[in-house]
């Protein structure tokens, strides 16, 4: 056995502790590469300390660097989650939306651009009012004045604007409501050409989507010209162009910084803020269109006071201007022209825009003037060239309170307007301007007709006759040829309303409109003709393709050149020296005046060898005007109007001649005092309530028939066995 010094003693760490040792193999814990898992002993505290230390958290107090830290950390997290939030959503919404390959623009509401014969504008009609303008067409304040109130980062932004986002959520934190909107013009249009306007998270969501493609597809000049294009500026229009017309009766071309401020006002609320509306609250909001654009550099600081002190806007609650009566009888008719509309087109009219001005301050200065005083509150106005063109119509006083049109559409009684038809039958019958009749009081069944005011001439002509407007004398004729003779007469010459063929139509009870009565007259003007009545000359779309032209050439002859001439004869009295002698002017001229019953109605229908005008003037609701003849309201606006259009126009002769000669008598009764024997009574009369002038009662509606022969229309007057109605089909 070794002795024990020299055997070699291993190191151990189970022993008792050397503090030798301890310097050569100890491992201190802040040498350690990994920290000890084993608790470093811990010292008891006193119970001084523990006392002193108790309810106190043994951990390290935290500072303020700590909490921020934590919140930065934690708003990180949550961004991100919210991220991927909001991606989920945008897949969601955007996986239900057709593919983006199938999107397209949705072509614009067609737009009708009707004009005048002399190339001003009538109006615009479809569902924008407007026809669309170019971008560089319009006046610059206009998108610059949208862009300072709307989105001033338009041209920076792919079409959704985060900065404009974050400072209307910004508004909505501080002022407990949005302020500001967050939409940028891409999204707007996006929102108006595909969407519905639900105020949902998915239409909103579909709205981005939206616009980025917009920005995509298309650039900054063309998303801004659609949408000035297609927006909404309140009372009914659609677009610059169609609010332009509505609000300042101009085109966007010729808008002022004020205007152009006004308009892009109306883009936040625009039934609410429409000058037609509340003209104040457009004024202040255009004013903050104005600042808005001083602040961003788009205008001076004096252009910035011109406009500012420019008169507040104010328009009428609708449309005004009696050319759109014009516009809304094209629209009619349209259709059957054409079918559908389905793009922009461009209708030529008849209508001169000079004569229609005329036509419409005329009717409303004498309304003006002497509505209250006579109790008159409407008017209507229609002028017809000999080809049968429409040069003027004015359907009432004011198109903007009342949209119905008394020239085409509203049936009145035409008084004694009717009886040149009265006549034109006598004539054709036999008789002459120099045939005589007694003008005396008369009874015819129950009906007895009295002249106005009672007064009787007693032995006249005819031409005397219808040129005082003689009562007694235009029911013997219609006694004498036949009511239906009157009626045939009518409806050849134009009159389209349905007559009751009864002795009282000789004063004009049947109801006819202010259109087809002046209509009907024309034949007179024009040699014995019934023209096509028309307004629409073309219609052709935006590119010049002919759509639809009026070639239709002179009418066919519908009285003798014989009978023209003799009725312009007669006529031409009541002008010279008659019921309308204040309607002459430096032309020769025709016409008859027309007063219904209590005067409700008043007429003027006359021409010259140039244009056919008629005038009406009454009430809608029929109430009677205070003594208003046709030789007073309806005479005068017929001169004033006639004599501007016939300025710097040739004289010219009316057609037709006729020499006084005489003529053996057309009927044996002619001469004898007329009451209810002289006309023998129809087997089994149909009796029924009428009305007039003269307060007549009942009456026979079956005609009786002189055997007085007719005359041959479209050749010389013969004496044959044949009627009117026979002649006319060449039998």
């Amino acid at each position: 056995m070794a002795n024990r010094k020299d055997r070699r003693i291993e190191p151990s760490f189970d022993g008792p502790r050397n503090e030798a040792e301890d310097d050569v193999f100890s491992v201190r814990e802040e040498d350690r590469v990994v920290p000890s898992r084993r608790k470093a002993p811990t010292k008891r505290k006193s119970s001084k300390t523990r006392s002193t230390s108790r309810g106190r958290s043994s951990k390290p107090k935290r500072g303020m660097f700590g909490i921020l830290g934590r919140l930065v950390y934690w708003g990180f997290v949550l961004s991100i989650w919210g991220g991927i939030a909001a991606a989920g959503i945008v897949v969601y919404y955007g996986a239900k939306m057709p593919s983006s390959t199938t999107w397209a623009i949705p072509d614009r509401s067609p737009n009708i651009k009707i004009i005048g014969v002399d190339g001003r504008l009538v109006a615009n009609r479809g569902m924008t009012g407007g026809e669309a303008v170019g971008l560089h067409e319009m006046s610059p304040y206009i998108p610059q004045a949208v862009m300072a109130i709307e989105d001033r980062r338009f041209y920076s932004h792919f079409g959704f604007d985060p900065i404009g986002l974050a400072r209307a959520v910004s508004t909505r934190v501080l002022h407990g409501r949005f302020t500001q909107g967050g939409s940028t013009l891409t999204q707007q249009l996006a929102k108006n050409l595909f969407l519905k306007p639900d105020r949902t998270l998915e239409r909103k969501v579909q709205e981005v989507l939206l616009a980025l493609w917009l920005e995509q597809k298309h650039t900054k000049d063309q998303i801004l010209e659609m949408y000035l294009n297609r927006v909404y500026f309140g009372s009914g229009s659609y677009g610059v162009e169609a609010a332009s017309r509505r609000y300042f009766g101009k085109s966007s071309r010729d808008v002022t910084l004020a205007e152009a401020a006004l308009l892009a006002g109306l883009l936040k609320a625009p039934s609410r803020l429409s000058p037609a509306r509340d003209p104040k609250a457009a004024e202040a909001r255009a004013q903050l269109v104005l600042g808005a654009m001083r602040g961003e550099g788009m205008i001076g600081e004096k252009e910035l006071k011109t406009a500012m002190s420019a008169p507040a806007t104010r328009a009428a609650s609708f449309w005004t201007g009696s050319e759109n009566y014009v516009a809304d009888r094209v629209m009619e008719e349209l259709p059957g022209l054409i079918g559908e509309v389905r793009s922009d087109i461009i209708v030529d009219t008849t209508v001169d825009m000079t004569l229609q001005d005329l036509a419409e301050k005329s009717i409303r200065r004498l309304i003006d003037e002497s509505g209250q005083k006579l109790n008159v509150s409407q008017g209507a106005l229609v002028s017809i060239d000999n080809s049968g063109a429409v040069r003027a119509m004015v359907g009432g006083y004011d198109y903007s309170t009342s949209q119905f049109d008394r020239a085409s559409e509203a049936r009145r009684q035409p008084g004694s307007a009717f009886k040149p038809f009265v006549y034109m039958a006598a004539l054709e019958q036999g008789r002459t301007p120099d045939s005589m009749r007694n003008d005396a009081p008369i009874k015819i069944g129950k009906w007895t007709p009295e002249n106005y005011n009672g007064k009787y001439f007693g032995r006249v002509t005819l031409k005397t006759a219808l040129a005082k407007s003689l009562n007694s004398v235009a029911a013997q004729l219609a006694m004498e040829v036949g009511p239906n003779a009157v009626v045939e007469a009518a409806h050849r010459m134009g009159i389209e309303s349905d007559l009751q063929p009864n002795v009282s139509i000789s004063l004009g009870t049947s109801e006819v409109t202010p259109l087809e009565l002046t209509a009907a007259y024309v034949p007179f003007a024009n040699g014995g003709y019934r023209p096509e009545v028309h307004m629409i000359r073309r219609v052709t779309t935006a590119d010049g393709n002919v759509l639809y032209e009026n070639t239709s050439g002179g009418g066919p002859r519908v009285i003798s050149p014989e009978v023209v001439g003799m009725m312009n004869a007669m006529m031409t009295g009541a002008v010279e020296e008659g019921t309308a002698k204040k309607a002459a002017f430096a032309w020769p001229a025709a016409g008859k005046t027309g007063t219904s019953q209590n005067s409700r109605d008043a007429w003027f229908v006359g021409y010259t060898a140039n244009l056919t005008t008629g005038v009406w003037f009454g009430n809608d609701d029929g109430k009677p005007m205070k003594k208003v003849t046709g030789g007073a309201l309806p005479a005068l606006a017929w001169h004033e109007f006639m004599v501007a259009a016939h300025e710097g126009v040739p004289v010219a002769a009316l057609p037709g001649s006729w020499t006084p000669q005489p003529a053996a008598p057309a009927v044996a009764v002619e001469d004898q005092p007329l009451d209810e024997d002289t006309f023998p009574a129809a087997p089994q009369p149909v009796r029924q309530q009428v009305g007039d002038a003269t307060g007549m009662s009942q009456e026979p509606t079956a005609s009786i028939r002189r055997p007085v022969p007719p005359a041959d229309v479209g050749g010389p007057v013969q004496r044959r066995e044949t009627s009117i109605l026979d002649v006319l089909l060449g039998n």
